[in-house]
């Protein structure tokens, strides 16, 4: 029986379309796209005395992940306190996290392939090698006959 939750198998076959450049900033786009406007609906309706419409819950959900923070629109009350202390650890932390597991998944590729390019290129430089070793072998042997 697999230990994983739904949750983490979900995220793991997300992660695993972000194998190119291009999938990685769909992964991250995606990623920080919804926790923005979830982030900014929860505020709406948590606090809204100081975040009357879906924009200006939108608009703080923006700075507040992309760590702006211009201030203009503060939560006052406890719960929205929580929601936003959440929000500053998922832009800092969870981004900062997917980021690295897709970088790290570029590492690896591009280790393994070069792994492969390594190994070609030792086959290659094994059998120069031989073919020098032969001619040096040849040219001694010529030598010796010689004296």
């Amino acid at each position: 029986m697999s230990t994983e939750s739904r949750i983490e198998r979900r995220l793991e076959r997300e992660l695993a379309l972000a194998t190119t450049p291009r999938g990685a900033a769909i992964v991250i786009g995606i990623i920080t796209t919804s926790i923005t406007v979830v982030a900014g609906l929860m505020m709406t309706v948590i606090d809204h005395k100081n975040f009357p419409s879906t924009g200006a819950g939108l608009w703080w959900a923006v700075q507040t992940v992309t760590t702006v923070g211009y201030g203009d629109h503060v939560p006052s009350t406890r719960a929205g306190q929580i929601v936003a202390a959440l929000v500053m650890l998922l832009g800092i932390g969870f981004i900062t996290v997917i980021t690295a597991s897709i970088t790290g998944t570029f590492v690896q590729h591009w280790r393994s392939s070069g792994e492969d390019a390594g190994a070609a290129d030792s086959g290659a430089s094994a059998e120069h090698l031989q073919s020098i070793d032969a001619r040096l072998e040849r040219i001694e042997a010529a030598l010796n006959l010689h004296d």
